[in-house]
């Protein structure tokens, strides 16, 4: 039995889509009420449900602000009420934004310290009130829903309309939550005898541009530059980049997940018959679109690979036919074509399509960040990493990080160090093998003749400093012959046990022998080479 009281202020709507909600779904045995917030700061004694929900009111006109002066007053009558249990209805914006935002974020998730993410910045100060108020609540419940369909958030505004504004060049995957799935959650809190902070959000994800096609919607996507006119930074941040959350807390402890997907509360919500509607396809977690992948790779990337850039390739049968795996190479050039080349050559030999770790400052741009995410780019954090190689796939790493990128024109085939070694610690946790390689080409397609450290655009763009090279004065990279090879894999799991992984002088050594297998292959590549835009260096070795 979940005696529920609802506590919100007369003009919060929001609060009272949400008591609809649980008081249509609500059992014989349930009871749910809503109690005005000035009637319960006015109280003496302590309310007779034993359980409060506490949806806040909005202190913007986006829907993305807590009240907090309203929640102080309501976390202060509460240590004087002590209630037996207490709902916090929060939000998955408390995990902040940006590109360096990682995936799926769990509840124990450490948000980046952005400084300016004044929206992050509110709903932690709320959780904290509420946590200095849990000495005097009998237990504690921290709700946190991604973006709820309906609600006053700004998201779920654009999303009501036929026309839908989004960002050009942004195509973020989303997780959308029925009102309903909401409520079913509230319900869940109020029964169970467990307190904690639990993510509320559905199975997977759907792209926004799909998301609005599929409910039967259009988009009008407009620059960020037009729409700041209207709307701050921080806001259309959280439309820009993708903000998922993990469900896996709450499935385990409270025993519930939601039972619309994001499409399918999307289309509830827009009232699309799903009895007519189109079957709902698959999406992939991180926004990867294999059509897209296949497609270019029979065009565009095998024109670049075969006539353009003359790729020849050795050693691609190191590459496994199955299991994780992590490629670990060198990157040259601000712009990732070695690793579009790498996908396609291991996509055309294999089948499977590696996962790059991708720099966060590179999914700024838009256009450039869409076309990454969709090639199955993903946000470099260790994170991102584990759920490559859980799932099975390959993973692909630069050790060298983004500081090989910018390495200059002379010394661009010199290895740097490998900085963190983390890549190593990961493939010993998942008992991957290594397959280190290398390209010699990719160099001079692209060359960096010099690196300006302006502090403004290290700042926006997270990257060494702007590079001086042949784009944008050319068109496009220069036709370089390239050469790849991959060298033997790496067993890791034949020589080490997983605890390795946590033995510096180890990892520290397996790291080595990863730089000193690829230099070697360098060197030897670039001993062969008599031309920088023909000849093989390979036929003497087949």
């Amino acid at each position: 039995m979940a005696n529920i009281t609802l506590i919100a202020g007369k003009e919060n709507t929001w609060a009272g889509l949400l008591f609809a909600a649980l008081t249509d779904a609500a059992e014989p045995t349930e009871v749910c009420a809503q109690e005005d917030l000035s009637a319960f700061l006015s109280r003496a004694d302590s309310p007779a449900a034993p359980t409060l929900v506490y949806v806040p009111s909005f202190a913007d006109g986006d829907g993305m602000m807590p009240d907090l002066s309203e929640a102080g007053l309501v976390f202060e009558q509460c240590a004087k009420l002590r209630p037996a249990k207490f709902i916090l209805l929060s939000s998955a914006l408390v995990y902040g934004t940006g590109t360096a935002r990682q995936a799926f974020a769990s509840e124990e998730y450490a948000t980046p310290q952005h400084g300016r993410d004044a929206i992050s910045a509110a709903w932690k100060a709320l959780e904290a009130m509420a946590d200095q108020a849990s000495v005097r609540i009998g237990i504690l419940v921290i709700l946190r829903p991604v973006t709820v369909l309906p609600s006053p958030s700004l998201l779920a505004r654009r999303l009501a309309r036929r026309f839908t504004l989004t960002l050009a060049g942004h195509d973020p995957s989303l997780q959308l939550l029925s009102l309903e799935d909401l409520a079913a959650a509230v319900r869940c809190a109020a029964q169970r005898s467990r307190g904690g902070v639990f993510n509320v959000s559905p199975d997977g994800v759907v792209p926004l541009r799909a998301a609005v096609r599929l409910a039967g919607g259009h988009r009008l996507a407009l620059p960020r530059t037009w729409q700041r006119l209207a709307w701050p930074r921080a806001k259309l941040d959280y439309l820009r980049y993708p903000g998922t959350v993990s469900n896996q807390k709450i499935k385990r402890e409270l025993g519930i997940a939601p039972r619309q997907s994001s499409l399918g509360a999307l289309r509830r919500f827009r009232k699309q018959s799903v009895a007519g509607a189109n079957p709902e396809p698959p999406f992939d977690d991180f926004g990867m679109d294999r059509a897209t992948i296949d497609s270019l790779s029979r065009t565009v990337f095998r024109f670049m690979s075969e006539r353009y850039w003359r790729i020849e390739a050795q050693g691609l049968e190191q590459v496994p036919g199955s299991g994780p795996a992590i490629l670990a190479g060198m990157h040259r050039g601000f712009m990732p074509w070695d690793a579009v080349m790498t996908l396609h050559l291991v996509l055309r030999e294999t089948g499977r399509v590696p996962r790059f770790l991708t720099h966060p400052g590179l999914l700024k741009f838009p256009f450039i960040s869409s076309f990454i995410t969709k090639l199955g780019g993903v946000v470099a954090c260790q994170e991102s990493a584990h759920r490559v190689l859980l799932n099975g796939e390959l993973l692909g790493v630069f050790p060298e990080g983004v500081q090989g990128a910018f390495t200059p024109f002379r010394q661009a085939y010199h290895l740097l160090h490998f900085g963190r070694d983390a890549f190593v610690k990961i493939a010993l946790r998942h008992r991957a093998p290594i397959v280190p390689y290398v390209t010699v080409g990719s160099v001079e397609a692209l060359p960096i003749f010099k690196l300006f450290k302006w502090r403004w655009w290290r700042r926006y763009s997270e990257w060494p400093g702007l590079p001086l090279s042949t784009f944008p004065f050319l068109p496009l990279p220069l036709p370089s012959k390239w050469h790849i090879r991959f060298l033997p894999a790496i067993d890791l799991a034949a020589q080490y046990g997983t605890e390795a992984a946590d033995d510096p002088a180890q990892v520290k050594k397996i790291s080595a022998e990863v730089r000193r297998q690829m230099q070697q292959a360098l060197d030897d590549i670039l001993r062969r080479r008599r031309s920088v835009f023909w000849g093989s260096v390979f036929e003497e070795t087949t």
